[in-house]
């Protein structure tokens, strides 16, 4: 009958190890980091950038953690054991490229090499977010930056309750909204953060209501107030990124050139009667609000939805969307709107995809950004630039 050190040494027989020096080299060449240490182990010190999956549940994750078996993989536990049984099952399964890390983390750390406190939850947060954390793009550093992330809704309305729910339940930590209206019961068809026993409260004050009962985490600031050119500047700055919920086109305007003065992306959404678009305007990255339009419409051309009516469940569909680009822009997550507008039509049920391109004439820009004076729209949309 095999002992422990039998398998060991069949195991180490089999696998490639190496030392925290060839390890740290290889790192440096971009082979992936597994950590497959207990979860107690983990919290209190790691590798930057390490995957982990506890060894006890290794073969039942690292296929959905790893997905591409040609990768190249260090492996690592505390002291070189576990990593050399573990880096013999990735070989079983198929994992082209895989070593163990000779004398683990413990080596590690005594040789002084770099290591980090890796972002932790509470069990509260733990249980709470558990489908985010299954998620290896999302996990627990995911999670951490979406708790520590600072959103400004503009607008408690039809897009901005769809969008405010959503980053409230996924935990995005701090969420700001401005709203100077009460609740009124025509509002109750599409904006699904109030309810009839709020008729008459002030939007602002029923949304934190709805958001905090919904996820304590949630730090909700209220701005009951008008935006304008006299306290954009106050209100947006500190947040990560603003979702435009705005149904005028002067608030689109002045919150535009704020926000590319700040360099703030900015998720915007805009819906009418049965259709409805959304794309990420991110100063830094590409193009904005005035590349888009870069003047208002005349006032017959864009009737609000008071005039031309809305139907309830499309500022759902909107806002859900941009609620979506919001936790994407958070995290680096896949390819967000930047450059593109997403169209809807409800009424085909067809998503269209269309390039939004930089304009030539558009002065409002990042690179123009200390020369931008921030101005109420005035039935002009020529852009503001100090000359001086």
């Amino acid at each position: 009958m095999a002992t422990f050190r039998d398998l060991l040494g069949a195991a180490r027989a089999e696998i490639n190890e190496i030392t925290p020096e060839v390890a740290a080299n290889y790192i440096a060449d971009g082979h992936l980091i597994l950590d497959v240490r207990e979860p107690d182990e983990y919290a209190e010190g790691a590798l930057e950038g390490a995957i982990h999956i506890p060894r006890g549940h290794l073969e039942a994750q690292i296929e959905n953690r790893i997905t591409d078996k040609t990768l190249p993989v260090v492996v690592y536990c505390a002291g070189g054991v576990r990593s050399a049984f573990a880096a013999k099952t990735m070989q079983e399964l198929g994992y082209a490229s895989v070593f163990s890390m000779d004398g683990g983390f413990g080596r590690w750390k005594d040789e002084g090499r770099p290591w980090r406190q890796p972002a932790s939850l509470t069990p509260e947060q733990q249980n709470r977010y558990k489908r985010h954390l299954l998620l290896p793009e999302v996990g627990v550093e995911g999670q951490k930056k979406l708790l520590d992330a600072k959103v400004l809704m503009l607008g408690a309305g039809g897009l901005g309750s769809p969008a405010a729910l959503y980053l409230a339940a996924a935990g995005v930590g701090t969420i700001g909204i401005v709203d100077m209206d009460d609740v009124d019961a025509s509002n109750l068809q599409r904006q699904i953060l109030h309810n009839i026993d709020r008729v008459g409260d002030r939007k602002v004050d029923s949304a934190k209501k709805t958001l905090t009962l919904l996820n304590p985490d949630v730090n909700v600031v209220t701005y009951d107030t008008r935006l304008s050119a006299e306290n954009i500047i106050d209100i947006i700055s500190g947040y990560d990124v603003i979702v435009d919920g705005a149904d005028n086109f002067p608030s689109r305007y002045v919150l535009n050139d704020a926000s590319v003065k700040l360099g703030i992306p900015v998720v915007h959404g805009s819906i009418f009667r049965f259709e409805g678009m959304v794309s990420v305007f991110h100063p830094k990255e590409g193009p904005t609000y005035r590349d888009m339009v870069p003047e208002p419409p005349p006032a017959e051309l864009a009737p609000s939805c008071a005039e031309a009516g809305v139907l309830g469940v499309l500022p759902g569909i909107v806002g859900s969307i941009q609620a979506l680009e919001t936790i994407k822009v958070i995290l680096g997550l896949g390819d967000a709107l930047i450059g593109r507008i997403l169209s809807v039509d409800t009424t085909e049920m067809e998503f269209r995809v269309f390039k939004l391109r930089p304009d030539p004439a558009n002065q409002v820009t990042w690179e123009n950004r200390d020369r931008i004076v921030v101005r109420d729209l005035d039935g002009l949309c020529a852009p503001w630039l100090d000359d001086h």
